[in-house]
């Protein structure tokens, strides 16, 4: 089966593509591949749910490790769980002695994420948190090297103004899910509204640089400067 289309079940509604697929395609086969704990991972999630399009999949996920590596990165704060894909990807490139924070809402989620987590983070760098991100994301202590941002799209400007905070220095904060299907062009719904807000106050936060890449369904690349 295309890897692709396991990412993406139908859900009776159109996928909008933002980049042609036969270049995504070709990007795939010229890209890293997964380790095989992470295609595990995945089939896992397969198995278990309906829809596994949250996951971020080998595109998103090798960069993140890729920024892990090439930052120096130690301690990663990442908000929004899922199953467990891009926390083990990170996982995967960070030194002996770094850590993963991850947070996570729902139970179900939680759930296949502890069992996931038990079976493949061999060297346990991922520490879960398990509730409402808002609530937990205030008590977090120290600095973090870099941040992952892809849990609920309404409180993304909450969430950037939580942990820009919580960033260091020279710091990387990654977020997904940017364009929204196109949809931040004209909003015309609450998600797609709080993507376009989220995205101009980015644009406009003099403490960072930043740059969005329109392939998938975009990805921002913050600096904290």
């Amino acid at each position: 089966m295309p890897y692709l289309s396991i990412m993406k079940k139908d859900r009776n509604k159109p996928i909008v593509q933002i980049t042609n697929h036969e270049i995504e395609q070709y990007a795939l086969k010229m890209t890293t591949d997964e380790s095989e704990q992470v295609k595990e991972l995945v089939a896992s999630s397969d198995s278990k749910l309906d829809y596994i399009d949250m996951l971020s999949g080998n595109l998103v996920g090798q960069l993140l490790k890729m920024l892990v590596k090439i930052s120096n990165a130690k301690r990663v704060l990442e908000i929004g769980t899922f199953t467990g894909y891009s926390a083990l990807m990170m996982a995967e490139a960070l030194p002996e002695d770094g850590e993963i924070i991850t947070i996570e809402m729902n139970l179900l989620y939680q759930e296949l994420a502890e069992d996931h987590f038990a079976k493949f983070d061999t060297e346990n760098k991922i520490h879960l948190m398990k509730g409402n991100a808002q609530e937990l994301i205030t008590d977090l202590n120290g600095e973090f090297d870099l941040v992952f941002l892809d849990a609920d799209k309404v409180s993304y400007s909450f969430y950037f103004k939580q942990s820009i905070e919580k960033l260091r220095k020279g710091g990387l904060m990654i977020v997904d899910n940017v364009l929204w299907g196109g949809a931040v062009l004209h909003p015309q719904d609450e998600k797609s509204a709080a993507l376009d807000a989220f995205n101009k106050a980015v644009a406009e936060d003099e403490r960072v640089e930043q740059i969005l890449l329109p392939f998938l369904d975009g990805l921002t690349v913050i600096r904290k400067k």
